[in-house]
């Protein structure tokens, strides 16, 4: 039966070391392990604390919907999603606009109306933009997109950009950095955080 190699090299070290470098040896030997193990655990909280913002999203999202729910009848909720999905199938059309109007004009409490002021303000120019990304940010910043995109940060990534071309820095600073401290693990339709796209 061969030994094996790496026995080997161990062997014919001890041999030549002395006590006190044995025992050296073992002590670093020792710190090695506890390195890795602590390495293993912080690897281990990492996944949780990645995986933890998702479920919080899906948390937040259940939660929108319920209050939904007892806000609206059954019979308004299917309008409600009658009106957001006639206009999400081509948001560029005329008819989107018109949709996404009626929406926000009957159902002011509505999670997805919260969707289709952002909506509005992405395809929309001048002072009207600024007006439904900043109604956006007020009046339905706890909405959420099935994607898990909260609407309140979402429309300051957009406003604070749309200042930032206006050459308004420090009102874009403002936004940006309220995504920052208030808004740290909100995330882009793709599931990108939102801080990622700031500028540095």
């Amino acid at each position: 039966m061969k030994t094996p190699a790496l026995f080997l090299l161990a062997l014919m070290a001890s041999s030549s070391l002395s006590a006190d470098e044995l025992s050296d040896v073992k002590k670093e030997n020792e710190s090695l392990k506890r390195e890795v193990a602590e390495l293993r655990r912080q690897a281990q909280k990492g996944t949780a604390q990645n995986t933890a913002p998702a479920a919080d999203r899906k948390a937040a999202i259940r939660a929108r919907y319920e209050e939904d729910r007892k806000t609206y009848s059954g019979e308004q909720l299917r309008e409600i999603e009658q009106l957001y999905q006639a206009a999400n199938r081509d948001l560029k059309s005329p008819e989107a606009k018109k949709h996404l109007s009626t929406l926000i004009e009957k159902y002011p409490k509505a999670n997805r109306t919260g969707c289709a002021v952002q909506y509005m303000g992405q395809m929309s120019t001048g002072a009207e933009k600024e007006k439904y990304l900043r109604m956006a940010i007020s009046d339905f910043g706890d909405c959420y997109y099935g994607s898990g995109v909260q609407v309140g940060a979402y429309a300051r990534l957009y406003l604070a950009y749309y200042y930032k071309e206006l050459g308004k820095e420090k009102e874009a600073k403002a936004l940006f950095d309220e995504i920052r401290k208030d808004f740290p693990d909100a995330v882009n339709h793709k599931g990108k955080p939102l801080v990622g796209m700031l500028p540095k």
